[in-house]
């Protein structure tokens, strides 16, 4: 199926939003203490901003792992974004994974804080990139 211009402009604006807000959530619930819940909502944050990206650029988004595989051919590999946005995203999965999946993982401040803002800041210049495309 084919996206018009104006329904993908939609698409996009809409990820972006929720990646916002899920970004937003993230922040919350590691203020409160609830560092599984937010490495979830870390993860799902760069999730929808990827997806944005992605869409704007016309490519298919099918899965979680082929959004960390199509980031990496298209985006690391061509040196769009840095590999330190390509290992954010890496650690970002795993980090998610554990908190989801793994009842021996304990998620924590010293574990997700260092994520916090390289989150924030790699959702922001997504948002730059699709501006300036």
């Amino acid at each position: 199926m084919s996206l018009s211009e104006s329904e993908r402009k939609t698409i996009v604006n809409r990820e972006l939003e929720k990646a916002q807000r899920t970004y937003d959530d993230a922040v919350f619930c590691a203020n409160e203490g609830k560092w599984e819940a937010a490495a979830n909502r870390f993860y799902y944050a760069l999730f929808h901003a990827m997806s944005a990206l992605l869409i704007n650029d016309g490519y298919q988004v099918k899965s979680h792992r082929g959004i960390l595989s199509m980031f990496g051919e298209h985006y690391i590999r061509t040196e769009i974004f840095s590999k330190q946005d390509g290992s954010l995203l890496s650690d970002l999965v795993l980090m998610r994974d554990n908190a989801d999946y793994n009842c021996f993982f304990e998620a924590d401040e010293e574990k997700l804080q260092p994520y916090v803002e390289p989150t924030r800041l790699l959702i922001e210049k997504i948002k730059q990139y699709i501006a300036n495309k």
